[in-house]
């Protein structure tokens, strides 16, 4: 997307480095174009990549605003001078091919394009579409449409897999990406990735690095599995990243994806193959993805909130799961054994230890569960002492306002877990308790990864109690995950490195 050519060959050489098959050449970009002169130049220039020129129009989409008969002769002249293809819009299609003699008509693939940017047509609409295209004469169809739920790519998905040509079929913005990564699993001719984050010839366009390093997309093909993380938002999630390790680390044959969801009982719903085998949910849908499943996991059912969703592969049902409390609890678990003091016996470290929770939501909760489960006496502290005693109800606990701990000191070596958003960034000097408070702990965990190293942690590093972070919980509950997906035990030592860079 050069405005000149020599940015042009900058990013050429670029994508010739990042491993592309083809370069995409956006005539329509470049502030000042000799066709005769540039076009030998562009194809000369690009030796070990295909090429393909588009000279989009204003009224598609692109940028090219003169005489269309000029645009036309300028990728006719692309085609003589041996560009491996040309893209032209289905509008102009039928005239610009029956106007090529024979020779020239055989030196290039002519890709057809259309492009709708306010939604995604019924399944009847893209199929006429599509013999409109062919119809043309076009080597390749090319269907661009615009995502307005998730839902909508799975018309695109259903006719690229029953197409007879060659099909490019991409759904724009972040609620369509996953028509750009999965493209290799249902038989898309091509993907489209940019140079650099946020540089984009349309909407929702990953870059190429994400594509081949984060997705793993050369190893996509028919057979391989979909799992994703659920939510909304969905763009800042690290799991992408450390499934999509894990898995190329070990052959899986899967892939890891975001997707943007507005209504998750309409997404299960789509999505209701077998090749949709697993979903990690996050906010807000964890609660919903509670009534979605066709069993729950029975402290996943107490907690009210699923995180994990697998498809079972004898018959297709949704089990939910809560890998939150679990990775949280074996994190503290871990902690507690290898602070130095000694904990006897094969059972938990937690059991018949006083365990004070900071907040009474659904992370809270599932804490609460989770140590109630390992034996531990729990205390659940909150702003609000109502809903603190509602949960210390829910648990057979007893219950605090979160004032009060700052007194509170029944016993040493209590275990405290906060999880709520207290000293979460940009608010990093906020601390839910004040540091005379620490010294009665053995264990302080935080649930807020960002940053890493709150200030409750590092005050009750300070006050000589042994600490988890919310990383730890992360990792925890993903490793949970992976092997109820994979079937597989989870790399745990490939999962830390990876968090560790992050």
């Amino acid at each position: 997307m050069g405005k000149t050519m020599n940015q042009m060959f900058i990013d050429m050489a670029k994508a010739k480095e990042i491993g592309v098959d083809i370069a995409e050449i956006r005539l329509d970009y470049l502030s000042t174009f000799n066709p005769h002169q540039d076009l030998q130049t562009l194809i000369k220039y690009s030796t070990t990549m295909l090429t393909l020129f588009t000279y989009r129009p204003k009224w598609e989409g692109g940028e090219y605003e003169g005489d269309d008969s000029i645009r036309l002769d300028a990728l006719k002249l692309a085609m003589e001078a041996g560009a491996d293809y040309i893209d032209v819009e289905l509008q102009v299609a039928h005239e610009f091919i029956s106007s090529l003699d024979e020779k020239t008509r055989e030196k290039s693939k002519i890709i057809v394009s259309s492009h709708n940017y306010h939604a995604t047509p019924s399944l009847e609409e893209i199929g006429d579409l599509v013999a409109r295209i062919q119809s043309t004469g076009a080597d390749i169809v090319k269907i661009a449409t615009t995502a307005v739920d998730v839902t909508d790519v799975a018309r695109m998905f259903q006719i690229i897999v029953h197409s007879q040509v060659p099909f490019i079929g991409l759904v724009m913005t972040e609620k369509g990406l996953i028509s750009r990564l999965l493209c290799p699993k249902y038989g898309g001719y091509l993907t489209f990735g940019t140079l650099e984050e946020g540089i984009v010839s349309a909407p929702g366009q990953p870059t190429i690095k994400d594509l081949l390093d984060k997705y793993n997309l050369r190893l996509i093909g028919p057979d391989t599995k979909v799992f994703g993380i659920i939510g909304k938002p969905v763009g800042h999630s690290k799991s992408p990243l450390l499934f999509n390790k894990a898995f190329k680390s070990v052959g899986f044959n899967g892939v890891y994806v975001p997707f943007l969801v507005d209504d998750l009982a309409k997404f299960l719903a789509t999505y209701a193959s077998a090749d949709f085998a697993g979903f990690s949910c996050t906010i807000p849908h964890k609660e919903a993805a509670l009534k979605c499943c066709d069993e729950v996991d029975p402290v996943a059912k107490l907690i009210g909130a699923v995180n994990t969703i697998v498809r079972r592969p004898s018959d297709g049902k949704l089990i939910g799961y809560n890998t939150d409390y679990i990775g949280a609890i074996s994190a503290i678990e871990d902690g507690l054994r290898g602070s130095g003091k000694i904990y006897q016996g094969s059972g938990s470290p937690i059991a018949g230890k006083l365990f004070v929770v900071i907040g009474a939501g659904g992370a809270g909760k599932a804490l609460a569960y989770g140590a109630k489960a390992k034996g531990a006496r729990v205390v659940i502290a909150n702003r609000t002492y109502e809903r603190a005693r509602d949960l210390a109800d829910l648990v057979g606990g007893d219950a605090v306002t979160l004032a009060q701990l700052e007194t509170f000191c029944p016993e040493d070596g209590m275990i405290l877990a906060n999880t709520t958003s207290i000293g979460m960034q940009p608010k990093i000097e906020e601390t839910p308790i004040p540091k005379h408070a620490l010294s009665a702990y053995a264990l302080v965990f935080d649930a807020v990864y960002t940053p890493k190293m709150t200030r409750l942690l590092l005050e009750a590093e300070e006050s000589g109690a042994a600490i988890v972070t919310g990383v730890e919980m992360f990792i925890g509950q993903a490793y949970e995950q992976y092997e109820r997906f994979t079937g597989l035990p989870a790399p745990k030592e490939l999962f830390r490195e990876t968090m560790s860079k992050l």
